[in-house]
């Protein structure tokens, strides 16, 4: 049976950089990467709907040791998977991976210090296995089924004479040009569809983008302002990197921070920042002004106002209503007014991968029931030795803690090697009281977050969802802190 040091699952922006960070940092070390999928580049794969790009920035979204090298501030999907094809590639990760293992069941061992791990292979209806084992399972899976979306069913689908598509799974041969367009939906693929439907190449004759609540949105600018001026003054690549992304991170931190402490001031803002964009006839209180504080949902950020200027233009429009029922010839609503639709998008969201990764996990012969558990440090979980998850931030990019969760696993197994120690193991106090791992609102974390590991009341149970504090904590915190428990 073959066996390697340290086993990642997924082989998207998460798995790349951890495979090559565990590479470069622990060169002894043995790597195989599990990828369900017939390619790289997870969500930046898999999503191919028009206009799919980042809602974050790439000078926070990229690699904290591989500078994103363009000004470009939003990227479109394709931008980002060449920048994970180049960063795999320049750093020898694709002869690790193995495409079509998807991992379904992983034992650990305590006696041996191992993790017997299972994976289907190829087609699932062939039954076909692999077994391997590892020292270190690390899950970079995300946290969202890649294999179906979250599909609502309303009354008289069937009758419809259109097209119903949701995004997750949006259609190489869909073209719209010309139609009449509705997107359900208000959260980040909603308000990107629309204006790409609606301006973009091959236009629809209309869009209409249809909520049920709103969403908190902001404009930001395509291009980052700090690149482009320290590139105007022909200062150095590195230069213009660092002095982007701090830039980008002091800001992210600020807004969320400033919001959680007023956020009657951040509605205010935000408000004004939308009315000035919106035209005459579009209410701003009517469908901007969300029954929730910002942040209690992620915000939305347009490029250039791209949302905006549909609305200006004519070509989009927004309503917020709920559907009553599909008619032959589009939707009709709660209120009784209808909208005459050829197609329409389900931006609806998506569901949660529970547990994390999709693995049945199972420890000294128990099964492994993670909402049982508890998040430590909101990358290990506790009593499950030698085993690391990546969950990035809801409120910065993801990668900005993606690559905290890097330093730190590096950082435990070199400690490991020095002491000739095999296993680590996060042992909970009884005192500490459980809170959501994931606290916004949003649905498709509420429809699933009683099956969640949770987050503690104090550190290192909890993180302060702050990356100047957490960077403190993670990446220079003592790794032999009197929680982890060795052997």
């Amino acid at each position: 049976m073959e066996h390697v040091d340290v086993l990642i699952i997924g082989a998207g922006l998460s798995g790349v950089g951890a495979a090559a960070q565990v590479r470069t940092r622990l060169p002894g070390k043995t790597v195989a990467v599990l990828e369900s999928r017939a390619a790289k580049g997870g969500t930046w794969d898999l999503f191919r709907y028009p206009g799919i790009r980042s809602d974050s920035d790439m000078f926070t979204f990229g690699y904290t040791w591989r500078p994103w090298d363009s000004d470009v501030a939003l990227a479109d999907g394709a931008l980002i998977r060449d920048y994970i094809d180049t960063v795999a590639r320049e750093y020898d990760v694709d002869r690790l991976i193995r495409f079509g293992h998807r991992v379904t069941r992983a034992v650990w061992d305590s006696a041996s210090a191992r993790w017997t791990v299972t994976a289907s292979v190829g087609d699932p209806a062939a039954d076909e296995t692999v077994t391997m084992t590892a020292s270190f399972l690390w899950s970079c899976a995300g946290y969202y089924k890649y294999d179906e979306g979250f599909q609502p069913t309303w009354p008289g689908m069937a009758d419809f004479e259109g097209q119903v598509v949701h995004p997750q799974h949006w259609p190489d041969d869909l073209d719209h040009a010309g139609k009449r367009v509705v997107v359900v939906g208000s959260g980040a693929t909603a308000v990107t569809l629309v204006p790409a439907m609606a301006l973009g190449e091959g236009p629809a004759e209309h869009v209409t983008m249809l909520q049920r609540t709103p969403t908190y949105i902001l404009n930001r600018a395509r291009r980052d302002p700090v690149a482009r001026l320290l590139t105007r003054w022909r200062a150095p690549d590195r230069v213009i990197y660092r002095a982007a992304r701090w830039f980008n991170i002091v800001q992210a931190v600020a807004s969320y921070q400033l919001s959680m402490r007023w956020p009657e001031r951040a509605k205010a803002f935000i408000r004004k920042e939308v009315a000035r964009q919106l035209p005459e006839g579009i209410d701003v209180d009517e469908h901007f002004s969300p029954p929730y504080d910002p942040w209690a949902q992620r915000l939305c950020f347009v490029p250039s106002g791209d949302l905006f200027k549909a609305f200006r233009g004519g070509t989009a429009s927004i309503v917020t209503d709920t559907i009553d029922t599909f008619t032959p010839t589009g939707v009709r609503l709660t209120s009784g007014a209808e909208i005459d639709a050829d197609l329409v998008v389900t931006a609806t969201g998506f569901h949660m991968q529970v547990p994390l990764g999709g693995v049945d996990l199972e420890v000294d012969g128990e099964p492994v029931a993670y909402a049982d558990h508890l998040a430590y440090k909101s990358l290990m979980l506790s009593d499950v030795p030698n085993f690391f998850f990546t969950l990035g931030y809801t409120n910065a990019s993801w990668t900005l803690k993606a690559d905290l969760v890097i330093d730190y696993a590096c950082r435990l197994m070199a400690h490991l090697d020095r002491h000739g120690l095999q296993q680590a193991v996060p042992v909970p106090d009884p005192a500490v009281q459980r809170r959501p791992l994931m606290p916004l609102t949003s649905g498709y974390i509420q429809r699933s977050a009683h099956l969640l590991p949770a987050e503690g009341d104090r550190a290192p149970w909890r993180l302060d969802q702050n990356y100047f504090v957490d960077r403190r904590v993670i990446r220079k915190g003592a790794i032999d802190d009197g929680v982890l428990r060795f052997t």
